[in-house]
Parts: C-alpha cells; sequence; structure tokens
C-alpha cells in the first residue's frame, strides 16, 4: 500500500512538473509572439489558389474547420506564415517539419505540441493569446466554445482540422485525385484536390476551387477521426 501512494505521488509530482514546463514554454513563445500579432491586420493572406475559397483571406477572430487532408490544412496556414505570422500546431505527432517546411510554413515561427495531453484547452488557449493561426486536431469534445471566444477577443484564426461546431468557414473535399502513377509505375507528384467552401454570413454562399498539394503533403491525410 505504503508502495502505491509512494508511486501515485511521484506521478502527480511529475505530473505537475511537466504541466509546469509546458506553461514556461508557451510563455516564452507567446513572449516572442506577442509583437507580430498585435501589429498584424485584421486579414491574413492565404496562398493565391485559395482567394477563391477564402476572398481577401483569412479573417481574424474566426475558426476555420478542414475535412479530408492534412496537406490541405497546412497550405491554409501556409499563406499567413510566409507573409511573417506566427503559427503554431496542437495535436499532431505524426507531422514533422520536412513536411511542415514543404508545405511552404516557416519553422522559425511554427512551434508544434505534438501532445498536449488532458490539458489541451489550456494549450490552445494560451496560443491563441499570442499566436496569429493555431492549427488544431479537433478533440473529442468541450471548450470549443471558450476558444472560439478566445480567438474573436484575441484576434487570431483558429484552423481545426476535423469537425468543429459553429465554424465561421468549412473546407472540404468533395474529389481528389492523385497524379503521377501510370498503369501502376512511377513516383506521385502531387494530389489535385477539388475544394468546397461553405459557412455562415458572409461565407454562406458555395464556393469551389481546385487545390494542388505537391510532393510535400503526399500521403498527409487526418486521422480517420479527424475527418
Amino acid at each position: 500500500m505504503a508502495v502505491a501512494q509512494r508511486a501515485l505521488v511521484t506521478h502527480k509530482t511529475e505530473t505537475r512538473t511537466q504541466e509546469t514546463r509546458t506553461q514556461e514554454t508557451l510563455r516564452e513563445l507567446a513572449g516572442k509572439a506577442a509583437p507580430v500579432t498585435l501589429a498584424g491586420d485584421k486579414i491574413l493572406p492565404v496562398l493565391p489558389p485559395f482567394e477563391p475559397l477564402l476572398p481577401g483571406g483569412l479573417r481574424r477572430g474566426t475558426t476555420v474547420t478542414v475535412s479530408g487532408s492534412l496537406g490541405l490544412a497546412l497550405a491554409v496556414i501556409a499563406g499567413p506564415s510566409q507573409a511573417g505570422a506566427w503559427c503554431a500546431a496542437v495535436g499532431f505527432p505524426s507531422l514533422g517539419l520536412v513536411a511542415a517546411a514543404e508545405a511552404g510554413i516557416a519553422l522559425e515561427r511554427f512551434p508544434m505540441v505534438a501532445d498536449p495531453g488532458d490539458d489541451w484547452a489550456t494549450v490552445v488557449g494560451a496560443l491563441l493569446e499570442a499566436f496569429d493561426v493555431v492549427l488544431l486536431k479537433a478533440p473529442a469534445g468541450g471548450a470549443t466554445r471558450r476558444l472560439e471566444a478566445r480567438a474573436r477577443e484575441r484576434g487570431a484564426v483558429l484552423v481545426v482540422a476535423g469537425d468543429w461546431p459553429g465554424a465561421d468557414v468549412h473546407l472540404s473535399v468533395a474529389r481528389s485525385e492523385w497524379e503521377g502513377l501510370g498503369d501502376g509505375h512511377g513516383h506521385l507528384q502531387g494530389h489535385r484536390l477539388e475544394v468546397v467552401a461553405t459557412g455562415r454570413r458572409a461565407a454562406a454562399r458555395e464556393r469551389r476551387a481546385d487545390i494542388w498539394l505537391g510532393q510535400a503533403c503526399v500521403g498527409a491525410q487526418l486521422p480517420e477521426n479527424a475527418t
């Protein structure tokens, strides 16, 4: 019994230590990102292929969902990143730096929290305080309204891979084609997607566009529970 109690105390202590380190890291990142965020415009630019889907760009304070392709989600945030925005990713343990860099994201302004644990809402909330764009894998549930409110308050854009009730804009894949394979031979060159944009208010009218994802995004599909 005594051994079990000591083990429990040790586990709780290690958990608190890890949470403290995470909070310290987030505060450090927030301190670096805050000047850029506060100086930002009301709309963040997107890459040219996304302009028909997101006229003008990503509006600060909104939530955008992306279904069907993690590569598509990375391409969405590549525009703001290339324009100097600070972006972050939460909940993608399999997302590597190479894939992010090849998607056009500036790694020096793109921290990734692979596994935020049970305290994911606190982690995302802290990032929304200072970062321009936060890419999040849709969690099982809870805290959605609070995080939406935080994004609106801080002027950040929350990009969610998967379902998210009440999102302002939803991007989904209507059709996809892999290119580069002929009769079972050759190498994959890219992924062509027909993307549909729907949403609320100004984004209520359906829009469609073809998006080409190059080799950087080949195989970057969303996890099953995020589609």
